[in-house]
């Protein structure tokens, strides 16, 4: 049998726009340590996708966590809506994955097509079930999209589709009412976001959810944790354990930021696109080693 030649593959050629420098911006980057946003669901027509990618053209970061339904898996299944701007925010996280910061996608329930593909990396970005995340200040935070803790999606899929449904509706009025709040040089403002906050139903179900976050945050013996799932940011001590949630770009366009302190604070983008107060640039620490800032959980499948 004649010998076969062997010859090695070429590398496939990055895409030219990874390596396309930044246009020079009017106003400093914030630096800072962490950053955990969730609840893109690009593919909607709710997604502020063009706040996120002004938020996220404003900071620089040394690891961005996408803690759950970043794309909408469940809306894009019924019909394909996918607009340049939601392009662009895939685009602007592979850039900040190409240029050094660590990205985490931790896969949500809209996007569970992910899971089986836990413990991969794809264009720089890994994917995880959950996480742990190790602080400035060395506290030991558990990263995880939250619907695991959601009994309606655990127990009742049929029911959280349906509301899906329901909310979808309602988003779309939330697009009709700021189209004609932008004709009237008006700030975007969310109608959802406003109704959930003042039906008691939904308080006590935000009530419930984050209990029992913070319970399974104990039982895994860490001192905190960060989920999104519930569009409602916000931090609160719970029974020793600090409860983190990043809220969403749907409704209220809100993130988590770590400073390099370890001190991490809710950022309100809508607020401050209203009141817009610019902070100097601080130096860049060095990036730390993986296995410093990340141990992952077994990627076993979610229940």
């Amino acid at each position: 049998m004649a010998n076969r030649s062997k010859t090695s593959a070429a590398p496939m050629a990055l895409p030219a726009w990874l390596d396309l420098p930044e246009p020079r911006g009017f106003r400093p980057k914030r630096k800072c340590r962490t950053i955990w946003i969730s609840d893109i669901h690009l593919g909607t027509r709710g997604c502020n996708a063009d706040l996120l990618l002004d938020f996220l053209r404003a900071h620089e970061c040394e690891t961005l966590y996408l803690v759950g339904d970043i794309v909408d898996g469940w809306r894009l299944k019924k019909g394909w809506y996918w607009p340049d701007a939601h392009s662009e925010v895939v685009r602007r996280v592979l850039k900040m994955a190409h240029r050094g910061t660590r990205v985490v996608l931790i896969a949500g329930n809209h996007d569970e097509m992910l899971r089986p593909y836990a413990g991969l990396s794809f264009g720089g970005v890994e994917i995880a079930l959950e996480a742990v995340h190790v602080t400035a200040d060395k506290r030991r935070l558990l990263i995880t999209h939250g619907d695991a803790f959601d009994v309606v999606v655990l127990y009742h899929r049929w029911l959280a589709f349906l509301g899906d449904q329901a909310y979808e509706l309602l988003l779309r009025g939330n697009v009709l009412l700021n189209a004609v709040r932008r004709r009237l040089k008006l700030p975007y403002w969310s109608l959802s976001s406003y109704l959930k906050k003042r039906v008691k139903n939904a308080v006590a179900f935000i009530g419930e959810f984050e209990e029992a976050v913070a319970h399974a945050a104990r039982e895994r013996h860490v001192d905190g944790v960060v989920c999104g799932h519930i569009h409602c940011a916000e931090i609160r001590q719970i029974g020793g354990v600090t409860y983190y949630n990043d809220g969403d770009w749907v409704e209220s366009c809100t993130a988590l930021v770590e400073d390099f302190d370890g001190t991490i604070a809710i950022v309100d983008w809508l607020a401050q696109q209203r009141k817009p107060q610019p902070e100097e640039a601080r130096p860049a620490l060095p990036l730390p080693q993986a296995d410093e800032r990340t141990e992952y959980l077994p990627t076993k499948e979610m229940a």
